[in-house]
This record gives C-alpha cells, sequence and structure tokens, in this order.
C-alpha cells in the first residue's frame, strides 16, 4: 500500500536521460519482434552461420580444465589468455602486444568505455556523415557534442575533416573505415592514408571502429588506418567477436597505447569490474584452437551471395534518381532515396506490408537525410530478401499513393 503523504516522488534521472523513454535502437528491436515482418533492419549476423558445436566444445573445455577459474572474480584488463590471443590476431595487421589490450563487454561497451573515459560535457567528437547510431547515443550520454564529416563514395573527406580539426579542436575523431555502418562504405587504401596525414599533422585522436573488416568478400585489402605509420600511438583501434564468433557472446577488446590504456582500465573497474571470465576463456580457446579464418572465410561467401541478391532486387522498387551503396564486404546496404521520401513516416507503411528496415534519420550527428534507409543483407537467404524487397516495393507505392 502507497502512503499518499510520503514526501518520495520518485527517483531523480540524470538530465542526459531525463524525458527519454525509448532511443533507436530500442524502437528497432521492437520492430524485429513484430510477427511476419521479413527484417531488414537489425545488425545480427546470420544464425545458421553459427559454429554452435566448436563454440560449446570451448565452454565445455573452460568447465572441465578452468572451471575454478571461470566462476571466480578476476583482473579488469582481461584474462591473459585473451589479451594474448587478441593481441596475435591484431598482429596480423599491427604490431601488438598483450598489454595493449583493454578486453571489454563486445565492442558496444568499448565505445560507451572511451567516451566515458575521454569526455567533458560540451566536448566535440567528429563522426562520419552518417555513422553508428549507438555510438551517437553513446558519445552524447557522456554530454558531448557530435559534428559530421562531409563524406563521399570513398567515406570521410580528408580536406573536410582537416577544416573542422582546426575549427572545433575536437577530442577525438570516431571512424568505421571498413564497410562502415550504416553506409557499408570502405576507404580505399589513398583515403586512409590521406585521412592519416590530417590526423598526424593536426594531432587529432582517432577511435577507430572495426567490428566488419574480416567480413571482406571482393576487392583489394586496405590497411587499419591505426596500422599505417605513425598512427599506432595516435589511436585505439576497437575490435570485437560478435560478427565472426557470436553477438551472444560479448567479447570485444582495445587496442592501444600509453597512459590512456591504464584510464580506460580504470573507467571499466568502477562500471562493471571485469567482463565475463567464462566467455573470455571460451573465446580464448576458439582463437587459439579452431581455424577462425576458414569459418570467417565461409561466413563472408554466403554474405556476398545475400548482397548480390540485395542488390540485385531493390534497383527495380526504387524510385527515380535514388542511389545505392554496394559494399565489398560487410552487412549493410545504403540507399537514398530522394523524391521527398521521409524513411522514418515510410517505415510504418513497410512494416504493413510486412518487412521492416531502418530509417535512416537516426545515423546522422545533425542535419538528417531522412530520405536514406540501412538494409542488411546478412540475416535473410535469397528467397526472402526477394519477398521482402517485392513487400518493401509496395510499400513505397502507398508512399506515392
Amino acid at each position: 500500500m502507497t502512503d499518499q503523504s510520503s514526501p518520495f516522488t520518485g527517483f531523480p534521472v540524470s538530465p542526459v536521460y531525463d524525458g527519454m523513454t525509448s532511443t533507436a535502437v530500442r524502437d528497432l528491436l521492437d520492430v524485429l519482434s513484430v510477427p511476419g515482418v521479413i527484417s531488414f533492419a537489425g545488425g545480427a549476423p546470420a544464425a545458421e552461420s553459427f559454429e554452435i558445436d566448436d563454440v560449446r566444445e570451448c565452454f565445455d573445455w573452460v568447465f572441465a580444465n578452468r572451471g575454478a577459474k571461470a566462476l571466480q572474480y578476476s583482473s579488469t584488463p582481461g584474462e591473459p589468455e585473451l589479451r594474448e590471443q587478441a593481441a596475435h590476431r591484431v598482429s596480423r595487421t599491427l604490431p601488438t602486444t598483450a598489454d595493449q589490450i583493454q578486453i571489454t563487454t563486445g565492442s558496444q561497451e568499448a565505445i560507451y568505455l572511451v567516451g566515458h573515459a575521454m569526455l567533458r560535457p560540451g566536448d566535440v567528437v567528429l563522426v562520419e556523415r552518417p555513422t553508428y547510431l549507438a555510438a551517437v547515443q553513446a558519445f552524447a550520454s557522456s554530454g558531448a557534442r557530435l559534428i559530421g564529416i562531409p563524406s563521399d563514395d570513398d567515406g570521410a573527406q580528408p580536406e573536410a575533416l582537416e577544416e573542422l580539426i582546426r575549427e572545433h579542436d575536437p577530442r577525438f575523431v570516431y571512424l568505421i573505415p571498413t564497410f562502415q555502418n550504416p553506409s557499408g562504405v570502405s576507404m580505399p587504401a589513398q583515403r586512409r592514408r590521406e585521412i592519416a596525414e590530417v590526423l598526424l599533422r593536426t594531432g587529432a585522436p582517432l577511435v577507430e571502429d572495426d567490428p566488419y573488416g574480416e567480413l571482406r568478400f571482393e576487392g583489394e585489402t586496405a590497411p587499419q588506418i591505426a596500422a599505417l605509420p605513425g598512427m599506432a600511438r595516435q589511436t585505439l583501434l576497437l575490435n570485437s567477436m560478435s560478427k565472426i564468433m557470436s553477438p551472444g557472446i560479448r567479447v570485444g577488446w582495445i587496442r592501444g597505447e600509453g597512459p590512456i590504456m591504464n584510464t580506460l582500465s580504470i573507467a571499466k573497474e568502477a562500471m562493471g569490474l571485469h567482463s565475463s571470465v567464462v566467455d573470455q576463456l571460451a573465446v580464448a580457446r576458439y582463437l587459439e584452437h579452431y581455424d577462425v579464418d576458414a569459418h570467417v572465410a565461409e561466413v563472408a561467401a554466403l554474405y556476398r551471395g545475400r548482397r548480390d541478391a540485395m542488390a540485385a532486387a531493390l534497383p527495380s522498387i526504387l524510385p527515380e534518381g535514388a542511389t545505392l551503396t554496394r559494399p565489398e564486404g560487410g552487412m549493410f546496404l545504403w540507399a537514398t532515396l530522394g523524391n521527398g521520401i521521409d524513411t522514418t513516416a515510410l517505415l510504418p507503411m513497410a512494416v504493413q506490408e510486412g518487412v521492416a528496415f531502418v530509417p535512416g534519420a537516426s545515423f546522422f550527428a545533425h542535419d538528417p537525410d531522412r530520405t536514406t534507409m540501412r538494409l542488411s543483407y546478412v540475416t535473410n537467404p535469397p528467397e526472402v530478401i526477394d519477398e521482402g524487397v517485392e513487400r518493401l516495393g509496395r510499400a513505397l507505392r502507398r508512399w506515392r499513393g
């Protein structure tokens, strides 16, 4: 029974969250739960690609051989076995030691952790235009002001980046150079070198998010910006096991150099002490004893067929003048419909027709292009993609009246 005379009026809420009842990510998950809807909305890997037996064997081994350790508290930087394996994997493109690795509970925690450890209210962060919507949410929660870098078919424009750095003195620059979320764009090697030259010339720190880099199915591999001469000490490189093993096993890491790594560890200690020891040990076992590269190659081949199916089906239903990216890897296509089509208003019509996508507006730090949409091709087989595109075409015809 509630005492009506009590002076308690409810729990106070931080100004960051005051009045917030939902988020773009939560709204997206709600759409995914609608029965009968073909979803091009989620960023979830194809479930049939999961190596369930291999992963089960890893967990079985952990409990059979390291059970007591797996169930005990651990150190904040991460389990030594996993840090060694992460360093080994990163070293294929960028020489790395275990003490340069901070384990995180997925790359989303890594993004939040970087913002929490580095940002003050009012600080500027430069991001691509468009950029990852959950990064916008994470950095904004630390009070940052996000400013979009004009981008083209090759990614962020170096001249615009340098101008914005000199004008705003950002706390850091956040980029997804390889198979960017949401656009699917991958910076060619020359553009990466030009971006690195700007960052080295201005001294601006880089946070390079690379969750999709291994999912290349065509084209030439370009080095991470962090791996370019002089950039390792100036870059925090974020990686994740979500796209190459499983997103349900929340394991990622940050690769960096210098005092910032201790700062990140102290910040993570305050947030959650450490990531799941069970998951860390299982992932370390998987990386050391299983053919991860062969698995990634199989996943990339699967995704290529689904990219081809969606890229072939979409042009026939898009309005005249619309543009569509054709990524060489990763998980997403990005469509710009133009013609005054507000994709946020289009989405309910699409869901009524039985298909979902992500409206593009939430991927912009400011001044969004509301005629854009992100479409994931990885979750559904080609025949389902064809049916989903047909449903999307019906929604567009309804919009045009």
